[in-house]
This record gives structure tokens, C-alpha cells and sequence, in this order.
């Protein structure tokens, strides 16, 4: 499948994902931009309701992505689908990946492969087939202390077992 049925990722300023899904519509592909917001984000509700002026006083856990405002960026208008994802689900994503390939990821790739592996149950269960691309965005060796502690996951999101009850044994 070389082109992809789902392009997923996570939208910081909502720049890339509005260069990518322009692109997508512009060169007519059969590939659906899909984008997975964390906890906090006003993206979704923003997608959901059309309302470009929603705020929230705090920002996300997930460094790098969702916003407590919506960026001026974030063009919903090339969005096929958007995915809330909670927080412990990401954590669960990032460590889930480091049992797969042996490497620590970042928050915001976890983000972004709970929202792949999401999909790909989805097209498992319809029995669709096609190909699904995210972005593997950071390293995790800078999130040693917060996202790869157990006592910090604990602690800021609790117990994250009900999220990797629900990722692919290994």
C-alpha cells in the first residue's frame, strides 16, 4: 500500500499538519490527515465546534503539542478526523514502542502511535487494509525523569494500566 490510507499526527502550532494535509488534497490522494490531540488541547473541541476562540488555562502534559488556545495555524478545513487521546494512553504508547524496538520515545510520539495503533484496530475490525504513517517525533532520553519515572507517571496521571491493557501484546 505506497499510499497511505491515514497520515497521523499531533499538532503543535497546527502548522504541519495544515502544510501536510494541503498537500494531500492538492496532489488528490486517497489518504486521510488525522489528528490526535492530547489532554488539555483545545484542537479537538475547536475541530468539533468550529470555534477558533476557545481557551484553557492550562496546557498540555505532553510537551511539544496541544495548546491551551488555538493557534492561528491550525487549519481544521484540511482535517479528515481528529483523536482526543488521554494522557496515560501516550504514556502507555511510549513505553509500549520501547518494548517493540528497544528505544525510549517522547510524549508526543507516544501521542501519535496510540492514535496509529487506534486506527489500525479500527481498520483490523472492519477488515480494511491500507498502510497508516505517523511521526516518530523525539527521542525519550530527555524525558527520563518525567515521562520514562513511574513515579512520576503515577504521581501527574496515575495508574496507566487500562491503557496498556488495551496496546498489542509483544
Amino acid at each position: 500500500f505506497p499510499l497511505p490510507r491515514y497520515v497521523v499526527m499531533s499538532a503543535g502550532t497546527g502548522g504541519t499538519s495544515a502544510t501536510l494535509g494541503r498537500y494531500i488534497r492538492y496532489r488528490r490522494f486517497n489518504t486521510e490527515l488525522v489528528i490526535v490531540d492530547p489532554e488539555n488541547s483545545v484542537f479537538y473541541e475547536s475541530y468539533m465546534t468550529g470555534d477558533k476562540t476557545l481557551t484553557n488555562n492550562c496546557g498540555s502534559r505532553i510537551e511539544g503539542i496541544g495548546r491551551p488556545r488555538v493557534e492561528p495555524s491550525f487549519t481544521p478545513g484540511v482535517i479528515d478526523r481528529m483523536i482526543q487521546v488521554p494522557d496515560g494512553a501516550s504514556m502507555a504508547a511510549l513505553r509500549w514502542l520501547e518494548n517493540q524496538i528497544g528505544r525510549k520515545a517522547g510524549g508526543s510520539t507516544g501521542t501519535n502511535l496510540w492514535g496509529a495503533l487506534m486506527l489500525a484496530k479500527e481498520m483490523h475490525e472492519h477488515e480494511d487494509n491500507g498502510s497508516i504513517v505517523t511521526v516518530l517525533c523525539d527521542t525519550g532520553e530527555r524525558y527520563l525523569h518525567t515521562y520514562h519515572n513511574d513515579a512520576w507517571v503515577q504521581e501527574k496521571l496515575g495508574d496507566i494500566t487500562q491503557w496498556q491493557n488495551q496496546l498489542p501484546s509483544p
